[in-house]
């Protein structure tokens, strides 16, 4: 294992062992040690940035199309993006901007991106916060703000991760967020050395196994972002 391990970043929170991307969760996950967590936002119907993974929440109801107001009336556990941030404080918050073209939620004028930026700058730049999506223009868009607080690309699957790798660095993003399944055996370590050799950062989701999180840390990773921070940490020798 490398000297200096990865950092665990609990995945939507400590979601094994409360509601992913709540407020107890994200508490939960960082008495366990944990160094940072992972939150998706999206966008209501009057701007407010909310954390829920899905387009819709339980009911049916799609978040964009609802009001800040209604959805804490029906939803009260999904709490808002500045909330989030005031638990964390102190901790790395890996923002994931959810906007996806097959998604019924889809903004082609990413306001989303352009509403966490104005949030973070609202809020002094104090936040340690690196914002991340699968869409490239949401992220490019982030960049284009001028705003410095870093950003970085998710891909899925086995997806052609050189050519990804190119496109990060090519627009100026901080880091790469691969699937474990892409990083296998024989190619994590030349990967994580490229990325390296181009300035960016490797984090990995979502990474439970106690075996996959020591090949990853073997191979130099950043970042693993996992479900289970606790045993993340145990793997690693941290606790």
């Amino acid at each position: 294992m490398t000297s200096s391990p990865p950092l665990v970043l609990a995945h939507r929170g400590a979601r094994r062992v409360a509601p992913e991307n709540t407020l107890d969760a994200f508490a939960l996950a960082i008495a366990m040690g944990a160094d940072g967590v992972e939150l998706d936002v999206r966008r209501t119907a009057d701007g407010a940035l909310v954390l829920h993974h899905d387009p819709a929440v339980l009911g049916g109801d799609l978040i964009a199309a609802t009001t800040e107001a209604a959805l804490g009336e029906s939803h009260p556990e999904i709490p808002t993006l500045a909330e989030a941030l005031d638990v964390c404080a102190g901790v790395l918050v890996n923002v994931e901007i959810k906007n996806l073209p097959w998604e019924r939620d889809f903004d082609a004028e990413e306001r989303s991106a352009d509403a966490v930026v104005e949030l973070l700058d609202t809020r002094g730049g104090g936040d340690d916060v690196l914002i991340s999506s699968f869409h490239l223009a949401t992220i490019d868009r982030v960049r284009a703000t001028g705003t410095s607080v870093p950003t970085g690309l998710l891909t899925v699957g086995r997806a052609n991760l050189t050519t990804m790798l190119e496109l990060a660095a090519e627009r100026g993003h901080a880091a790469i967020h691969p699937d474990r399944r892409a990083l296998g055996r024989r190619t994590a370590e030349s990967f994580v050395a490229d990325a390296h050799a181009r300035g960016l950062q490797v984090n990995v989701w979502t990474v439970n196994a106690p075996a996959t999180i020591t090949r990853l840390a073997d191979a130099g990773v950043d970042a693993v972002i996992t479900d289970v921070p606790d045993r993340a940490r145990a793997t690693l020798g941290l606790s």
